[in-house]
Formats: C-alpha cells, structure tokens, sequence
C-alpha cells in the first residue's frame, strides 16, 4: 500500500497575478509547476502548515483565506491529498529558498505551464472563478 501524504498549497494572489512556483531538479517531479506548500505535520491544521510553509518556503507571510479545492493524485512514490487555499501576500516578498523559479501569473496565463498532477484540478478551477474577490 502506498504512502498517503497530505499536503497543502498557497494560492498567492497580489495585484492581480498568482505566484507559481517550479519545483527543484532534485526533488519529486523535477521543475513541475506547483503552488507553493508543503507537508501537513501532526498535529498541525492546513492552515497552520501552510503559513509554516510559505515562511519557510519563500521568507514571507500570508493571509490565508479561502478554500479553494481538494485533490487526490496517485503518483509512484505515494498518494498525494493536496487541500489549495486562496491566500493574500501580508509581508515580505516571495524569494527561492527551494525552488528553481517562481513567476506571477494571471489566472489566463496558469495553464501555460507544466503544472504537477495534482495542482491541475485547483488550476482549472481558479481560471473558471474571479480571483480577486476569493481572498
């Protein structure tokens, strides 16, 4: 039986634009597009590991505002349960701790790049709705 990791990722939305970032070529799905996140710990709310996250991941903070979906993807290494929510940049600015790049994006633009499996249905769905009032 495979691993079920859980995982949380932020949807960074300022002035209008969303913030991608592409994975490592060292890790999991090498320089796959994906919402920045990580790893749910025990004992911590979704919420709470992504404002971890994202301050570990990128030397800034966020607002975390609404959900936007939940998504089970079956990789080789594991079962993915990956929870999206809208967030708002608060303070600091996004920089690469782990990441090989980070681009802001319109919501038209998201499907221009190689998006890790499990972003894809959060993709779809932010592209469909107003991002500018999700926050």
């Amino acid at each position: 039986m495979k691993k079920v990791i859980k995982v949380v990722g932020a949807v960074i939305v300022h002035e209008d634009k969303i913030l991608c970032a592409q994975r490592g070529v060292n890790q999991s799905l090498p320089l796959k597009w994906e919402f920045p996140g990580g790893k749910i710990e025990d004992g911590e709310t979704p919420q709470e590991a992504l404002q971890r996250e994202i301050n570990e991941e990128m030397n800034c903070q966020v607002e975390i505002g609404n959900y936007v979906e939940d998504t089970t993807y079956e990789y080789d290494f594991g079962i993915v349960h990956l929870t999206t929510y809208y967030c708002r940049l608060i303070e600091g600015t996004p920089t690469l701790t782990e990441h090989a790049a980070i681009k802001w994006l319109s919501r038209a633009e998201l499907n221009t790049l190689d998006w890790a499996p499990a972003d894809i249905p959060a993709i779809q769905k932010i592209m469909n709705h107003r991002v500018d009032s999700a926050v």
